[in-house]
C-alpha cells in the first residue's frame, strides 16, 4: 500500500521532504523554504516570534542547555563573558587571523600562538566556532519543523562571497552538527540576486551590485551572471560596520549633547537601554523627521533626549561614505563602470535609512532596487535555491555534482576536506599545509572520500609521496595541495612545494566502484553520528595541538635555558606534566585547559627572549 504525506502546515500534498534556505547572519539568522502551491519564498515565523534570530548564544550557569536567539540576547551585558556573538567572524579563522579585534570581544578566546582554529573558553568549557555556530542552526532547524509541521534534515546555506574554502567547510560542518545535510554553500549576493528574480531564466545575462549592510558588517559584490552561471567579479567591505555602528554614534551624541550621567557608561543596564534607545531612533528616523524618547536613570528620574533627522544624517555621513568608498574600489576591482550595471540590489536592514538608500543610488548613478525585505532577502534566495535542487524548477538546468566529499589525510588520521559532497563539477579547489617535523623531507598525501570525520570510517583512494622538500623547521615549507575534479568524475592531486617548487601529480577516479546505494549509506552514516564524529575530531585536533604545543616549548627552554629562572623552569615543567596528564584522557577540555595555563605561563618568558634577542641586534647600532 503506497503512503502520501500531507503537510499539516501547508495543507498539501507532500512527495518530498521540505529543503530550507538557511541565511546564517553575523548579527541576525533567518531559515526560509518555498510554498508548494504558490511557489513563492516564505520567511519562516514561528509562533509569531519573528522570522529574524539573533545570532546569539547562552550558557547558563547551571549548566543548562544554551539559550539560542532573543532569550540569549537578553544577557549580552548583564553576563558577556558566557554570551558569545558574532560567532560568525570566528568561523575557520586562527587567533592570528582575529589580530586585536579579540580583544574587543566581551568573552574569552583562546591564544595558543599557534595557526589553530580558535576556541571559545566558558568557565572550564571550550567550545568551536563550528559548535556554536550548529547551536544557531539546530534553533532554527527546529522553528521550521514546529512552523511547518515536517522533519526538516536538508538545507542550503548562505555564506559571503570572500568567505575561503576554510571557512565553507566550517559552515558546512556546522550544518551536519546540526542534524543538517548541507545540500550547498551558496554565495549571499548569489542568493539575494535569485530573491530578485535575477538568474532564474536561463538567458538572463545581467550585470549587478548586491550592497549588503547587515548589523555587524558591510559588503559590496559584483556578479556578472550568464546562462545560470553567477560569477563574482569582486568584492569588498568592512567586516566591523554596520547597523550597530550607526546606533553607537547616535548613543555617543546623546552621551555628549545631554550630558548623561556617568552611569550610563559603567551599568550594564543603563547601557542596554541607551543602545536600544539609539537603534529605535534610527528606525523611527528612517520615517520621520523627529524622534524624542526618554531614558530613566536612579531613582526613576527621566532624561529626555531627542534626534532629528538632519542630525542624523550628519553623525551617520562618515560610516555612509566608508561604504560608498567600497564600492569604488569594487567597481574598480571588476574594470567596470557605474553605467555598465543593470541594477543595484539592497539587503541587509540598515539600508532602509533613507540617507544609505539615497547615497547608494546617487553613486550607482540609478534607484537602487528596495522591493524586497532587506532582512529575508538572502534567506528566500536561499529558499529558491533550495527548491532548484530538490527538482521543482524545471527551467532551471543543474550541472552534475560530485556525490562524496573528497579530502586528505591530517595529522590525528582527520579527514580534511577539499571537494566537498554537492560541488559542481567540473571544479577545482586546494589548501595549503606544512611539515610538523623539524626536518622533514617528505610528505604522504594520503586521499579519501567520504563524509566522516576520521579516514578510517572513509574510502581510501590512493596516495602518493610528495619527496625533495628542503629540510627546513618545522612549519615552514608552503605545501600546495590542489584537486582538479574534471567531468568525467577523474580526480587530479596535485602538492607543490613553493620555496623549493618541488612537484607531483596523480590521477584517480574517485566514484569507481560505489553503489548509489553504498553513497546514501555512507551520508546516512555521516548524520547519524555526526555528534560522536565531531567530538572526536575535536578531541584528535585538541591532542594534536597540545602535542604541537609541548614540542615548541621543549625547544624553547632547551634554547634559552640561560634566560630563565629556576623557578620558572620548575614551573614550566609542572605545567608540562599537567598537559602530558591530560593528554591521556579522552576529556578535550582538560587538554585545552592545561594548554591555556601553559601558554599563559609561558607567554611573558617567550616576551622577554624576544627583546633580548632585539637588544642584542641592535647593540653598537644607531639609528638615524
Amino acid at each position: 500500500m503506497a503512503t502520501v504525506a500531507i503537510n499539516l502546515a501547508t495543507g498539501t500534498f507532500q512527495q518530498e521532504e521540505i529543503i530550507v534556505g538557511i541565511d546564517l547572519g553575523t548579527t541576525n539568522s533567518l531559515v526560509a523554504y518555498v510554498h508548494p502551491d504558490s511557489r513563492q519564498p516564505l520567511a519562516i515565523n514561528d509562533q509569531g516570534r519573528g522570522s529574524i534570530v539573533p545570532s546569539v548564544v547562552h550558557f547558563p550557569t547551571d549548566g543548562a542547555d544554551p539559550l539560542v536567539g532573543n532569550d540569549a540576547r537578553e544577557f549580552l551585558l548583564t553576563d558577556p563573558q558566557r554570551t558569545v556573538y558574532s560567532v560568525k567572524r570566528l568561523l575557520g579563522k586562527s587567533y592570528r587571523d582575529l589580530g586585536s579585534h579579540a580583544d574587543q570581544l566581551g568573552y574569552k578566546i583562546i591564544d595558543d600562538n599557534s595557526e589553530g582554529l580558535v576556541k571559545i573558553r566558558v568557565d572550564d568549557r571550550f567550545y568551536s566556532p563550528i559548535e556554536l555556530s550548529a547551536d544557531i542552526l539546530r534553533e532554527l532547524r527546529a522553528r521550521a519543523e514546529h512552523a511547518l509541521k515536517t522533519p526538516v534534515n536538508r538545507a542550503v546555506i548562505t555564506v559571503p562571497a570572500y568567505f575561503n574554502d576554510s571557512q565553507r567547510q566550517a559552515t558546512r560542518d556546522a550544518g551536519r552538527l546540526a542534524g543538517l545535510e548541507v545540500l550547498r554553500i551558496v554565495n549571499e549576493p548569489t542568493a539575494a540576486a535569485l530573491a530578485y528574480g535575477i538568474g532564474l531564466d536561463p538567458s538572463d545575462e545581467k550585470t549587478v551590485a548586491v550592497y549588503d549592510l547587515g548589523g555587524g558588517t558591510f559588503d559590496i559584490s559584483i556578479l556578472r551572471i550568464q546562462q545560470g552561471i553567477f560569477e563574482v567579479l569582486s568584492t569588498h567591505g568592512d567586516t566591523y560596520l554596520g547597523g550597530d555602528d550607526l546606533d553607537r554614534v547616535v548613543a555617543e551624541h546623546w552621551t555628549s549633547a545631554f550630558q548623561l550621567p556617568a552611569t550610563f557608561h559603567s551599568d550594564p543596564h543603563l547601557q542596554q537601554q541607551l543602545r536600544l534607545a539609539a537603534e529605535m531612533a534610527k528606525k523611527y528616523l528612517s520615517q520621520h523627521d523627529d524622534f524624542t524618547t526618554h531614558l530613566t536613570v536612579e531613582a526613576g528620574q527621566n532624561i529626555s533626549v531627542t534626534l532629528t533627522r538632519l542630525q542624523f544624517d550628519d553623525l551617520i555621513r562618515p560610516l555612509v561614505e566608508r561604504t560608498i568608498a567600497a564600492c569604488r574600489q569594487a567597481l574598480t576591482d571588476s574594470t567596470l563602470a557605474a553605467t555598465d550595471l543593470d541594477a543595484v540590489l539592497l539587503v541587509g536592514g540598515s539600508t532602509r535609512v533613507p540617507l544609505v538608500y539615497d547615497s547608494v543610488s546617487e553613486f550607482f548613478g540609478q534607484p537602487a532596487n528596495k522591493s524586497l525585505n532587506p532582512d529575508e532577502v538572502v534567506a528566500l534566495g536561499a529558499a529558491i535555491q533550495a527548491d532548484i535542487l530538490a527538482g521543482n524548477r524545471r527551467d532551471v538546468l543543474l550541472l552534475d555534482v560530485t556525490p562524496l566529499t573528497l579530502g586528505i589525510e591530517t595529522l590525528g588520521g582527520l579527514l580534511d576536506p577539499i571537494i566537498p559532497r554537492n560541488s559542481k563539477i567540473p571544479t577545482k579547489a586546494g589548501r595549503q599545509y606544512t611539515t610538523s617535523v623539524d626536518g622533514q623531507v617528505n610528505l604522504k598525501i594520503a586521499v579519501y572520500q567520504g563524509e566522516r570525520d576520521q579516514v578510517s570510517q572513509n574510502r581510501k583512494l590512493g596516495e602518493f609521496v610528495l619527496t625533495g622538500i628542503p629540510a627546513m623547521p618545522a612549519g615552514l615549507p608552503k605545501v600546495d595541495v590542489n584537486f582538479l575534479l574534471n567531468a568525467d568524475g577523474i580526480l587530479q592531486v596535485e602538492a607543490v612545494e613553493l620555496r623549493s617548487n618541488t612537484r607531483q601529480q596523480v590521477e584517480i577516479k574517485p566514484q569507481y566502484g560505489l553503489t548509489d546505494e553504498q553513497v546514501e549509506q555512507m551520508l546516512m552514516d555521516s548524520l547519524v553520528n555526526a555528534k560522536e564524529d565531531v567530538a572526536a575530531r575535536l578531541l584528535i585536533e585538541a591532542r594534536t595541538a597540545a602535542e604541537q604545543l609541548l614540542y615548541q616549548v621543549g625547544n624553547f627552554t632547551r634554547k634559552n635555558q640561560q634566560h630563565l629562572t629556576e623557578e620558572e623552569l620548575t614551573a614550566t615543567e609542572a605545567q608540562v606534566a599537567k598537559v602530558r596528564s591530560a593528554l591521556t584522557g579522552t576529556d578535550r577540555d582538560p587538554i585545552l585547559k592545561a594548554m591555556d595555563e601553559l601558554d599563559e605561563l609561558t607567554r611573558p618568558y617567550a616576551e622577554r627572549v624576544m627583546n633580548i634577542s632585539i637588544q642584542q641586534a641592535m647593540a653598537g647600532k644607531k639609528i638615524s
